[in-house]
């Protein structure tokens, strides 16, 4: 369970492997401050291995969408299961985040 950074072109990913808590949401948002301090301004959140967000990890990822439009950027998230999907349905979040089937699908025209 944790998180890793890559690049894909100017793109900055970041892997959530297992579950977004509490626990673990300052972690990923200090990732992408470091990011956005280094100059990043694309940013792309792939939960293909991701399970489980609970409220405060939803409330980091608002939190992180914030920072990077404010900073003139784009954060998008890829791979949702069926029922993380839902979850962004159910709380009206999928209007707030550009969600893509797949990664690839999400760096498409980035």
């Amino acid at each position: 369970m944790g998180f890793s950074r890559s690049a894909a072109g100017q793109v900055t990913v970041i892997k959530v492997d297992g579950q977004l808590i509490v626990g673990n949401r300052q972690e990923l948002k200090a990732l992408v401050q470091e990011a956005l301090e280094a100059g990043s301004r694309k940013f792309l959140i792939d939960c293909t291995q991701t399970g489980y967000i609970d409220s405060s990890g939803l409330g980091a990822l608002v939190t992180i969408s914030k920072k990077v439009r404010e900073a003139g950027g784009e954060l998008r998230l890829a791979g949702l299961n069926d029922d993380l999907r839902s979850l962004f349905e159910l709380t009206k979040l999928d209007s707030l985040f550009h969600i893509a089937a797949s990664v690839d699908d999400a760096l498409k025209g980035f």
